[in-house]
C-alpha cells in the first residue's frame, strides 16, 4: 500500500482586502506537518497555485521553503511533488528545482524542452516509494498548461482540447513505459474540468487565456488517481471518484467561507483499489458575511445582526473577518461611521462593506460610494454598473466573460 496526501491552491502570500493571510497559512502548514507524520504518509502532492502571484514576496517564499525543510527533516523518505498552477511563475518555481530534487522534492513549474526542442518528459515522471523504499506508484506531474505548451492541430474540432489531450496521452504513454506490473499510475492537473463548481471571485474558467472546460475523457481509464488543482471547493469530477479537486486549505474569499476545507488522504492498494478520505483542516480565523447569503439587508438590520453576534473568546489574532452587504435607497453619508461605532465594541475585524442601491440610469459618478478606492476590485465596479442600470446582479455567463477580460488584461 502507498499513502499520499493530495492538496492544492495554497496561494501563499494571499491577502484579503489588504489583510495578510500569512498566519492562517502557517497554521495550516503546521497542521499538515503533524498529519504527514502522524499518518506516516509516503508522498505529498501539491497540485498547483502554490503562490498567490507570479512574483511572490520573500516572506511567502520563505514560508514554502521552511515547510519543505521541516517536512523532509521529520520524514526523510517522504516524496514531495510540487507542480505549477496558473497563479505561479513556472520559471520561478523551476529555478531551485535541481537543489530541491536532490533533497527529494520534485518540482515541475512548467513544461521544458530538451536540446531537440521536444518536451523533456523525464522531468514529469516521479517514482513514489513506500516506507521500505519500494516503488509502488508512478506520478505523471503535469503542471498548468499554457497556450504556448500546446501542439497545434488545425484539423481538430476543438484545437485547445485536442492539444491538451495529446500531451496527456503522451504523458500516460511515458508512465506506462516506466511502471512495472503492480505499480500504480497517478496524474496531476491544474485546470478547469467540465461542470466544475467554482466560486465567483477567486477562480476563473481559464486555460491559456481562454474560457474553457476540459472533458473527463482527458484522463485514461487506466489511471488510478488524478490529483487536480485550480477549483477551491473539494469535489470529484462528475461520477469519477478517482478524479478529484482537493480544494484550497483556507477560504480565499467570503464566497468560500461556507466550504469545508480539506486535504485528501489517498490510499493506493494493490489491484487498483483506491480509498480517499478527506481530512478537515481546522479554521484559524472565521469569515463572517452579514447577511449570511448573497442577499443584502438594510442598514438597521445589519447593525442589529452585528449587535446579536455570539462570538467565542479568542486571541486578537483570531478575531473573525467580517463583510457587510447593505441595501440603500440613497447614499448614506454616515454609513461607515455608524458601522464602525458598533464594530469598535466587538471582537471582529471589518474587511469589506458592499452596498447595493435601487437601480437607475445614472452613472456611478453620480453615486456616493461608501468604500475607499483600494477596497474595490474590478468585479465590484462592474457589478455596481450592472446593478445600477438593471436593478439586479449580472448573470453568471456575463460575469464569467468579464472575468475572462480582466484575466486577459492582467
Amino acid at each position: 500500500m502507498l499513502t499520499l496526501i493530495h492538496t492544492a491552491d495554497w496561494h501563499l502570500g494571499h491577502s484579503l482586502h489588504g489583510v495578510s493571510r500569512q498566519l492562517e497559512h502557517q497554521q495550516f502548514l503546521d497542521w499538515l506537518l503533524a498529519e504527514l507524520l502522524g499518518k506516516q504518509v509516503d508522498a505529498l502532492i501539491v497540485a498547483g497555485d502554490i503562490f498567490d502571484s507570479a512574483n511572490p514576496s520573500a516572506q511567502a517564499q520563505a514560508q514554502l521553503y521552511e515547510f519543505l525543510v521541516k517536512a523532509k527533516k521529520q520524514q526523510a523518505a517522504l516524496d514531495i511533488i510540487l507542480v505549477g498552477g496558473n497563479h505561479d511563475s513556472a520559471t520561478r518555481l523551476d529555478a531551485p528545482s535541481s537543489i530541491l530534487n536532490a533533497l527529494g522534492v520534485h518540482v515541475v513549474g512548467g513544461l521544458s524542452r530538451d536540446t531537440q526542442r521536444g518536451i523533456d518528459w523525464r522531468r514529469l515522471l516521479v517514482p513514489l516509494t513506500n516506507a521500505t523504499g519500494e516503488i509502488k506508484a508512478w506520478c505523471g506531474a503535469m503542471p498548468f498548461l499554457r497556450n504556448a505548451d500546446l501542439p497545434s492541430n488545425d484539423d481538430a474540432d476543438d484545437a485547445l482540447v485536442s492539444g491538451v489531450k495529446t500531451l496527456y496521452d503522451e504523458l500516460f504513454s511515458q508512465l506506462k513505459s516506466h511502471a512495472t506490473e503492480g505499480e500504480q499510475l497517478i496524474m496531476t492537473g491544474h485546470c478547469y474540468m467540465v461542470n466544475g463548481n467554482v466560486s465567483e471571485l477567486s477562480e476563473r474558467k481559464i486555460l491559456g487565456g481562454n474560457q474553457h472546460a476540459l472533458p473527463v475523457e482527458l484522463f485514461p481509464a487506466a489511471v488510478d488517481y488524478v490529483a487536480l488543482g485550480h477549483l477551491h471547493l473539494m469535489q470529484t469530477v462528475g461520477d469519477k471518484a478517482h478524479i478529484r479537486y482537493s480544494g484550497s486549505p483556507i477560504p480565499l474569499s467570503f464566497d468560500e467561507s461556507h466550504y469545508v476545507h480539506s486535504v485528501l488522504q489517498v490510499e493506493l492498494h494493490a489491484g487498483q483499489y483506491v480509498v480517499v478520505t478527506p481530512l478537515t483542516i481546522p479554521r484559524h480565523i472565521e469569515l463572517l458575511r452579514l447577511p449570511n447569503s448573497k442577499a443584502f439587508a438594510t442598514l438597521s438590520d445589519i447593525l442589529a445582526q452585528l449587535e446579536s453576534l455570539e462570538l467565542n473568546a479568542v486571541h486578537e489574532s483570531q478575531h473573525p473577518f467580517v463583510e457587510l452587504r447593505i441595501k440603500l435607497e440613497k447614499p448614506e453619508p454616515s454609513l461607515r461611521q455608524q458601522i464602525e461605532e458598533v464594530i469598535a465594541r466587538l471582537p471582529v475585524r471589518l474587511l469589506k462593506i458592499t452596498t447595493a442601491y435601487t437601480g437607475g440610469e445614472g452613472s456611478l459618478a453620480d453615486l456616493q460610494i461608501e468604500q475607499r478606492l483600494e477596497e474595490l476590485q474590478p468585479l465590484d465596479v462592474f457589478q455596481r454598473c450592472y446593478s445600477n442600470k438593471y436593478e439586479s446582479d449580472a448573470p453568471e455567463d456575463i460575469t464569467a466573460l468579464f472575468n475572462e477580460l480582466v484575466e486577459g488584461i492582467r
